[in-house]
């Protein structure tokens, strides 16, 4: 039994829009830096242990990967590390951008 649920894309932009869910984004740094979910962070196995130990473990947490394969095992081992609310939303950010090209960031975060 899986411990995340899969989200379809119109509902992960309604949670991105409403600003109640963290976007975490698993591909690779250069794919990420190209283009990514304005907000979202990129989560790899450096920043892994800071993320599931900095994060309310009760908060909505949606996995982003290319096409929605490798992010549903992602969210299964976030939601395996107790957050109760963990998605893998289908598409991925391949599905996003092609939906939402006016809802991408080129920026490494939000801050730059």
């Amino acid at each position: 039994m899986s411990n995340y649920q899969l989200m379809e894309l119109p509902i992960a932009v309604e949670h991105w829009q409403n600003g109640d869910a963290v976007f975490v984004d698993i591909r690779d740094p250069q794919s990420f830096a190209a283009g990514h979910i304005p907000g979202s962070q990129h989560l790899d196995n450096s920043n892994l242990p800071q993320f599931l130990s900095s994060v309310d473990k009760n908060q909505k947490v949606i996995v982003v990967c290319y096409h929605g394969i490798s992010s549903q095992g992602a969210a299964d081992y976030i939601a395996g590390n107790g957050f109760t609310d963990v998605h893998s939303m289908d598409g991925g950010y391949t599905a996003w951008s092609m939906s939402f090209p006016e809802h991408t960031s080129h920026k490494e975060t939000e801050r730059d």
